[in-house]
């Protein structure tokens, strides 16, 4: 009898292993896929297509495609809505994938002129130079800025000094 329950338990290893193989190489692998994020304005290409320069107006704009993620501060009136789609894998920094601005000019009565859609085409990646900020005047070191006013606080002012 002790024999026979040796050979089961032998019996059962070999089928359990390659269900916990696969387990693993199931959850290994799910560790490798890519988060897909959304951020900003979801845009409808029916709601897009929909305004019309020279039949619109800020109101009817605003009740089609919501508040804009942000106006022109200067110039010509625009409204902009933008979204944009990131992937980003384990470890790795997020690129983008989608990148998408709406751009609604108007006129100073508010009736809308133009509709404009740019892509990640008309993006433009800057690189800083270097880790330091470029200033306009003298540059101080360390020492003169800690123990730069010792003996100024208190000195008198007047059309001499």
């Amino acid at each position: 009898m002790k024999l026979s329950n040796a050979r089961r338990r032998n019996s059962a290893k070999p089928a359990l292993a390659p269900v916990l193989a696969m387990a693993t190489l199931t959850l290994g692998l799910g560790g490798c896929t890519s988060i897909t994020e959304g951020a900003g304005y979801i845009a409808s290409e029916q709601l897009t297509s929909s305004i019309q320069p020279g039949i619109d107006n800020r109101r009817s704009v605003e009740s089609t495609l919501g508040r804009p993620s942000f106006t022109s501060q200067f110039g010509e009136p625009i409204w902009y809505y933008v979204s944009s789609t990131t992937g980003r894998k384990p470890f790795v920094r997020p690129r983008i994938e989608m990148h998408n601005v709406l751009a609604v000019r108007f006129d100073e009565a508010g009736n809308v002129v133009s509709v404009d859609n740019s892509g990640i085409e008309d993006v433009v990646y800057l690189s800083p130079d270097g880790d330091e900020t470029p200033t306009l005047g003298r540059e101080r070191s360390f020492f003169e800025d800690l123990f730069g006013n010792i003996g100024t606080v208190n000195a008198p002012v007047g059309p001499g000094n």
